[in-house]
C-alpha cells in the first residue's frame, strides 16, 4: 500500500491564460478594433455625403439667386424686318474718315463723317467723342444717349433694355429729349425709360445690315473716359 508521501499531488493552475487563449483574445481584440474603425469610416462617409449634398444645394441656390437678382442683358435679333416705329426719323448722312472735329447735322449725331478709330461699345458715365461713336454706328452699333439729369432709377430702367454688345450708353449735354437712341441714319427721341419703343428700336436697328460696314467689330477700338 502506497503511503501518502508516494501519491502524486493534483495539478494546480497558475492562473495565466494558455497560448491558445491568448491568441483567441488577440483575435477578439483585433476584430473589435476593426469593427470600431469600420463604424467610424461609415460614419465619416455619411457625414461627407451629407455635407456634399448640403454644399450642392447651397451652390444651386446661389446660382438661382444670382440669376434672378443679377440683371441679364436684353436679347434682340440682329437686323430688321422693315417695321415702322412711331417717331423714328431717318437721314441721309454719308460716310468718310476724317481726323478733325465734325459739325454734325443731328444732335446727337446719327451718321456722317467720323474718326478712323471706332469707340469700343460699352456703358460710359461721361460724354464720349462724337466722331468715334459715329464710327461705331457705321458698324451696326446703337448709341443710347441720355440727359445727365436723368434719375438713377430711370437710368437703371434704361440699362435693363440694353443688349450685351453693339451698344454704347453715355450721357449727352443738350439733348432734344431726355433719351435719344441713334443708329446709322436713324434716330428716336423718347421721354421715358419705360417707353416700349426703345425695345422696338433695338429689335429693328441693332446690328443692322443696312449700315456702311455691317458686321464690323465693336471692340478693339478706343475707350473714352468713364467706361464702366
Amino acid at each position: 500500500m502506497r503511503s501518502p508521501r508516494d501519491r502524486k499531488a493534483p495539478h494546480v493552475s497558475s492562473g495565466k491564460p494558455t497560448i491558445k487563449q491568448q491568441r483567441a483574445a488577440e483575435r477578439e481584440r483585433k476584430l473589435a478594433e476593426f469593427r470600431k474603425q469600420e463604424a467610424r469610416r461609415k460614419r465619416n462617409r455619411k457625414i461627407a455625403i451629407a455635407s456634399a449634398i448640403v454644399g450642392g444645394v447651397v451652390v444651386v441656390a446661389l446660382l438661382v439667386v444670382s440669376f434672378v437678382l443679377i440683371p441679364q442683358p436684353a436679347s434682340y435679333t440682329a437686323g430688321g424686318s422693315g417695321a415702322e416705329i412711331e417717331g423714328v426719323e431717318t437721314f441721309e448722312n454719308t460716310s468718310a474718315h476724317v481726323t478733325e472735329a465734325v459739325d454734325y447735322a443731328q444732335t446727337p449725331p446719327a451718321g456722317g463723317e467720323h474718326n478712323p478709330a471706332w469707340l469700343n461699345c460699352a456703358v460710359y458715365t461721361e460724354p464720349v467723342p462724337n466722331e468715334n461713336a459715329v464710327h461705331s454706328l457705321e458698324h451696326g452699333a446703337l448709341w443710347v444717349t441720355y440727359d445727365p439729369s436723368l434719375s438713377s432709377s430711370d437710368l437703371d430702367e434704361l440699362k435693363s433694355k440694353l443688349p450685351s454688345t453693339y451698344v454704347i450708353l453715355s450721357p449727352f449735354d443738350g439733348l432734344p429729349s431726355p433719351i435719344v437712341l441713334s443708329g446709322w441714319n436713324v434716330q428716336l427721341q423718347v421721354d421715358e425709360a419705360d417707353d416700349p419703343r426703345i425695345a422696338q428700336f433695338f429689335e429693328e436697328y441693332w446690328k443692322s445690315d443696312l449700315v456702311p460696314e455691317p458686321g464690323a467689330l465693336c471692340t478693339g477700338g478706343v475707350d473714352a473716359p468713364g467706361k464702366a
